[in-house]
């Protein structure tokens, strides 16, 4: 396994179990903030996995208080002055969602404490995805100054129906693990120290079940997602568009600030 997951050095790997492959982010001292390396091996990371005959079934989780306090302000910086990085990070956005989606094993996610930006992304598009009762999920990115589109147009309408969806993408409305089963957001809401051990019993039940059941049970109902990609791609796209623009300069500022962003009192068209 040493081998196979040998370029992957920021998400820690193990097989706690036979048949799981339990990845975690490991970055405790900065609430597992992504930086850029941990962006792109969480993107990269699936298609390997896809490939490993020995995994039948992922968990996937985060050591410390949070599960994942979204990307370095490093990384925001330089998608608000480079080209470059905006289109890299565009294929990496895209891979995340798209190679989750169409990796063959089943996945759980456990989430405690914040999850924000792509360690959320990759949480919900989970195949299973169960988060502590406490759990603070939360799309950032109008605060931020940017669209909505690293997962959200794919996944929240499905989950939780579009009135939901909007009300909390659009206001940077917080929810609770709690609230987020009500919602259907996610499919477990536990007590935080029961966390770890149900997602891993559940990851072993995947494991323990027929190969090809469980997963053609899973490609078949991606296909709905599939069928959303466009909206996906769309919402991704403007997300970067965006990037290029002043809002993200004012939002990035206003957090680095820890102050309300003073956004323009117009539209721009």
């Amino acid at each position: 396994m040493t081998e196979t997951y040998a370029a992957f050095p920021t998400i820690r790997c193990d097989r706690p179990v036979e048949g799981v492959l339990r990845l975690t982010l490991d970055r405790p001292e900065r609430l597992n903030a992504l930086d850029a390396d941990g962006h792109r091996e969480l993107a990269d990371i699936w298609r390997v996995i896809d490939r490993d005959r020995d995994v039948k079934a992922v968990l996937l989780c985060a050591t410390g208080r949070s599960f994942s306090a979204g990307g370095d302000f490093d990384v925001v910086d330089k998608l608000t002055s480079s080209f470059e990085e905006r289109a890299n990070m565009w294929r990496e956005a895209r891979d995340l969602v798209y190679n989750i989606i169409n990796c063959s094993k089943p996945i759980v996610s456990a989430i405690q404490g914040s999850a924000v930006g792509a360690g959320l992304a990759a949480a919900l598009v989970s195949d299973i995805p169960i988060a502590t009762k406490t759990a603070k999920l939360v799309d950032g990115h109008v605060r931020l100054g940017v669209a909505a589109g690293d997962h959200a147009a794919i996944i929240w309408p499905i989950l939780c129906g579009m009135a939901k969806a909007k009300y909390h993408l659009l206001l940077n409305e917080p929810v609770t693990g709690e609230m987020a089963e009500r919602m259907g957001l996610v499919a477990l809401a536990v007590e935080d120290n029961e966390l770890q051990d149900k997602a891993l019993e559940i990851a072993t039940r995947l494991a323990q079940g027929a190969p090809s059941a469980v997963q053609w049970t899973k490609y078949a109902l991606n296909n709905w997602l599939r069928m959303a990609g466009p909206t996906f791609d769309a919402s991704l796209a403007l997300e970067m568009l965006g990037f290029s623009g002043p809002d993200p300069v004012e939002g990035l500022a206003s957090f680095k600030e820890r102050r309300p962003p003073s956004f323009p009192k117009k539209t721009p068209y």
